[in-house]
């Protein structure tokens, strides 16, 4: 679905009232009935919690845990944490385990260690913190381990679907697996062996994002994978299966067209040649 900037902002700005709870999905697809819970659902975990990270807030929210968890050992004190100042309870466990790790060993904990932690909480060496931990990560329906699985998953099955897609209309292609295997070490999810033409654009190769395309979002793609596939491969296409802001479709001039689905227009090159063909006859035939 493409999005006018209006109608994003105004998702947006129904997002940034929400307390983070599994229930916020339900009043978001109640307000917005005629977007999928889907796209709701990328536009809303892409929140920013930048003041939360500030160090001085973190010590407040630390030392505020250790206190009520001592006076409270079973109740959920980081979930509760964690809704009263609107900050998403697995990225509140991260925040205050990342803290108590380097209360712990005296200096930053790995990515790994962290990751692995709130991965399987038992492995936290404090019980009441370990509970807490679990509580936030399970009750989080846009951050923490096991979302990132299901995201995972999804990302997974939309790169099956595009692979369906073209060979259902017997189109040729190399995905990234192959691609790999030819040294390639940056590349889109499919290069097609022999380019199409998509509402009048070629495209060499198509790019699956099972997410909602935002400014923030689309730009960091395109610096970071769109234009080096373009500079390797040609002009392209992204999809955006959940959507994506309309106005960001301006790089088409440029070899990068957007889409929210697979396209149902492609034309292939035996398709142009047959054209060409037919009408350099029909001229030809044309009386003197």
């Amino acid at each position: 679905m493409r999005l006018s900037r209006a109608e994003y902002k105004e998702i947006v700005r129904w997002t940034e009232k929400l307390r983070p709870t599994r229930r916020c999905m339900k009043i978001l697809k109640d307000k917005f009935p005629s977007h999928s819970q889907s796209t709701l659902l990328s536009i809303y975990s892409k929140r920013t919690f930048s003041r939360h990270h500030v160090p001085n807030v973190i010590e407040s929210y630390y030392q505020r845990y250790l206190s009520e968890a001592k006076a409270q050992p079973t109740a959920p004190v980081l979930l509760e944490l964690a809704n009263e100042v609107d900050l998403s309870p697995a990225l509140m466990a991260r925040i205050i385990l990342d803290r108590f790790l380097q209360g712990q060993d005296g200096g930053m904990p790995s990515k790994s260690v962290l990751n692995s932690m709130l991965k399987e909480p038992s492995l936290i060496p404090d019980q009441i913190l370990a509970s807490n931990v679990y509580q936030c990560t399970i009750n989080d329906c846009c951050y923490g381990p096991q979302v990132d699985c299901i995201k995972h998953a999804i990302g997974h099955e939309h790169e099956v679907l595009l692979r369906e897609k073209l060979k259902e209309k017997n189109l040729s292609f190399l995905d990234e697996n192959h691609l790999r295997t030819m040294g390639y070490d940056k590349t889109p999810d499919v290069i097609l062996e022999v380019p199409v033409a998509v509402e009048g654009h070629i495209v060499h190769w198509i790019e699956s994002k099972a997410s909602f395309g935002d400014d923030q979002s689309h730009q960091t793609y395109l610096n970071e994978q769109f234009w080096s596939y373009w500079n390797r491969f040609g002009p392209g296409l992204v999809i955006y299966w959940y959507g994506f802001i309309g106005d960001l479709d301006c790089q088409r001039d440029r070899g990068i067209l957007l889409k929210d689905c697979f396209p149902t227009d492609i034309v292939t090159l035996c398709h142009l040649l047959a054209l060409s063909r037919g009408s350099e006859t029909f001229v030809s035939e044309q009386p003197k």
